[in-house]
């Protein structure tokens, strides 16, 4: 990009000088002016309106959608213009079941194996990592993967792990089934033959009794959460900054707003303060809405009961509030989805546990949603609900369950009659071998059924549920929603189940504002509504159905503002401090896996020769020898490509 004056276009090349409006929109200090973006092909999913040319934003929402002409009359003359080059534009995603919060404390820390195709690269980047990290600090991987998407069809061993890693410890999540750990995590874990098995755990062991380095959930996680905080924490300057890295790798992705789901071993208010920091500096590069779960069995009504006195839903403004309790309400209510055992019975409590909460939760107007895998798991659940609906009527309360991978018509029924709706996830495109392993190719037909569950009238929106089972790429879960394959291939549903590009998408838009109570706010490109965008890698509409998994943004917008930028648009993102340890794994292979021909692209856009953040690429070396790495950073820095020296 050369040098612009406010009426001329930007071409999306590599920067010498930017206007001041885009200085304004990357954070600085000078007046933010209207912003025009022409030259693409924009998706709304308006349907009075469902195809643009371009539009016009002013104060964070979109003041014109249309053809260039209008865009431009409607828009202030001093606008800064932006060519979008033929690129396919669409609403900012939103994923309505993510653990952000939790995850962005802990994102530097996590080496991700999320879309790496092998277990040979998958041990490679082990290794690498494993000689960058100094004791007495662990090698963490921490789900987004599933042994189906290795080329190798299985997970390493643990003498596999030992001889990476003989001093360091390394801990890997695999799902919610069972956790790896060498023989290093064993000793700083302090796990022995005297260690005994916690309730529906199993600590696998060798003839002589001792702990072999496999964990399993027998049937729940617990003993894979507890085994987790057992490692060193990020001080919170790097938790800050941690969470910045986590939130533009969802920009990358296209996403502009996360309901985060709470979760085990996040305590509120304790660990909402790095998050709350993040928003009082202005930092947010998502829009985050937070439901409350409550972390001890039997103290699930005080929880509640002393958090609605506390806050209410709806407290906060557009770029991070309160969204209501769930996605655990009541510990004797939770099931699991570790589908390589069988389905857990609910105890007989469960019911008189879980009312006095929801009637709490009715009486103070409180949205919930309840983790809920199996079809036994729900219809005991709307026992309850309706019950407490005949005496306190939900009367427009916007509830729903999560996940409903078995839900039958039938209950699927009993919720649209009570106005509630199902949030989905992807954790089948990860789990899948193992249900059609267990219940057989029939069953696993309609896990969900999402199309049956639209038919109703039910409100659908759709997510991931990441981090620690299915990985966090929005692109991931579009594609199984589209194709019905797993990430290992196997095509789960017959084309009455699936959805079509469109549907999925309004899907991970604006169908999943209802799940935060924000309708008509954001979620489609119109006119008032939040200017909240992705431009993308390519075409969601034509590539081939496996290419959806591999798309990105390389432009996203949110309430206007750049928050990510790359390729050709890499100078108009904002900078981004180096990841916080220095020997983080963030900083050597960066989040999602990208394909050695992604990589290629990116670097050949963004003018290096290696690419950007991308599996150790040392930008270095790309530039020539001589190069400090100090200066390095700093071009790629004033750059704004998010790039970093390894």
């Amino acid at each position: 990009m050369i040098r612009l004056d406010r009426r001329q276009t930007i071409a999306g090349a590599a920067a010498t000088a930017i206007t001041a409006p885009l200085l304004a929109a990357k954070g600085h200090a000078a007046p933010m002016t209207d912003l025009i973006l022409i030259n693409a092909r924009i998706t709304t999913l308006d349907r009075a309106n469902p195809q643009a040319q371009a539009f016009a934003i002013r104060d964070g929402k979109f003041l014109a959608v249309g053809d260039e002409g209008e865009v431009r009359a409607a828009a202030a003359p001093d606008a800064t213009v932006v060519d979008a080059r033929g690129r396919r534009m669409i609403p900012g995603l939103i994923d309505s079941h993510m653990h952000i919060i939790r995850g962005g404390l802990n994102y530097n820390m996590e080496l991700r194996w999320d879309g790496v195709p092998s277990l040979a690269e998958a041990m490679a980047m082990l290794k690498r990592q494993v000689d960058r990290t100094p004791a007495p600090q662990w090698v963490r991987v921490v789900g987004g993967f599933t042994e189906h998407q290795f080329a190798e069809k299985r997970l390493p061993t643990i003498d596999e792990l030992n001889a990476v890693a003989p001093a360091t410890p390394v801990f890997i999540l695999h799902l919610y089934d069972r956790a790896l750990l060498n023989g290093a995590a064993l000793r700083a874990v302090g796990y022995t033959r005297d260690t005994p098995n916690p309730p529906g755990g199993e600590i696998v062991r060798d003839a002589k009794g001792n702990p072999t380095g496999l964990l399993l959930a027998q049937p729940n996680a617990t003993i894979l959460y507890a085994t987790l905080a057992k490692g060193p924490k990020l001080p919170p300057e790097y938790q800050v900054n941690s969470t910045r890295h986590f939130m533009r790798e969802m920009n990358r992705l296209g996403v502009t707003g996360v309901i985060d789901a709470g979760g085990g071993y996040q305590n509120y208010p304790d660990d909402y303060a790095i998050i709350e920091k993040l928003h009082a500096d202005g930092e947010l590069t998502l829009r985050i809405s937070y439901n409350l779960f409550t972390q001890k069995p039997k103290e699930e009504l005080a929880d509640f009961a002393g958090w609605a006195k506390a806050v209410k839903p709806g407290d906060g403004d557009d770029s991070y509030r309160h969204n209501g309790a769930g996605e655990m309400l009541v510990y004797s209510a939770a099931d699991f989805e570790d589908f390589r055992v069988a389905r857990p019975d609910m105890p007989p409590n469960m019911e008189g546990d879980l009312e006095p909460v929801v009637r709490l939760l009715v009486e103070n107007r409180w949205p919930w949603r309840l983790h809920a895998t199996y079809d036994e798991t729900i219809g005991r659940a709307l026992d309850v609900f309706e019950k407490v609906n005949r005496d306190m009527p939900f009367d427009g309360l916007h509830w729903f369950f999560d996940h409903a991978e078995t839900i039958s018509d039938r209950n699927i029924d009993r919720i649209a009659a009570l106005g509630g709706g199902i949030a989905v996830q992807h954790r089948m495109a990860y789990q899948g071998e193992y249900f059609v392993e267990r219940y057989g190719a029939k069953a696993a037909e309609r896990t969900p059924p999402i199309k049956r569950m639209m038919a109703a009238g039910l409100p659908v929106g759709a997510g991931t549920d990441a981090t620690r089972v299915a990985s966090y790429n929005p692109w991931v879960s579009l594609s199984w929603l589209v194709t019905s394959r797993t990430v290992g291939g196997l095509r789960l549903y017959p084309q009455a189940n699936r959805l079509d590009r469109e549907t999925a998408l309004r899907l991970w838009t604006e169908a999943n504002t209802w799940f935060s109570n924000e309708q008509g706010k954001k979620g489609q490109i119109k006119v008032g509504q939040l200017a909240d965008l992705a431009l993308l890698s390519d075409d969601y509409f034509t590539v081939p159905e496996d290419e959806i998994a591999h798309l990105n943004a390389v432009l996203t917008l949110l309430g206007g503002k750049i928050v990510h930028g790359e390729g050709d648009f890499a100078a108009l993102g904002p900078a981004l401090p180096k990841p916080m340890p220095d020997w983080s794994p963030v900083a050597t292979f960066g989040g999602y896996y990208r394909r050695p021909e992604q990589a290629a692209k990116m670097a050949s856009a963004c003018g290096c020769a290696s690419a950007c953040n991308v599996h150790g690429h040392d930008h270095a070396a790309a530039l020539g020898a001589n190069v400090p790495t100090a200066d390095v950073q700093t071009f790629w820095g004033a750059l704004g490509c998010g790039c970093w020296a390894v």
